[in-house]
């Protein structure tokens, strides 16, 4: 660079590297906390159902009508995916609250 010296373009240089080591950094411990929070969210849930299960209390599920739709035209894959799409669920959620659902109907 015109009007920049060999120590100043190192020193621009190095600064960029730790700058991207600082964000690349930061963009891990936010990865850590939000695996932290599902994690805690997931065990609470599980905590709920289990006292909702002891004490025999039934929670309504939310109304899906594309995925009773889906499910009425036997296609419980798409069903399931319609599912995790409203719902932002899991994989394993999904198919378990769908199959609950088809054999509700």
């Amino acid at each position: 660079m015109p009007g920049m010296g060999w120590p100043e373009f190192a020193l621009v240089v190095l600064a960029a590297g730790l700058l991207m080591m600082l964000l690349a950094r930061a963009e891990v411990v936010a990865a850590r906390r939000r695996g932290q929070a599902a994690a805690q969210l997931a065990a609470l849930e599980r905590k709920v159902d289990a006292i909702a299960e002891h004490l025999g209390v039934v929670v309504p599920d939310p109304h899906h009508p594309e995925v009773v739709l889906l499910l009425d035209q036997g296609q419980q894959v798409a069903a399931i995916r319609q599912y995790r799409e409203e719902t932002g669920a899991d994989l394993l959620t999904a198919k378990n609250a769908v199959e609950e659902m088809a054999r509700r109907l």
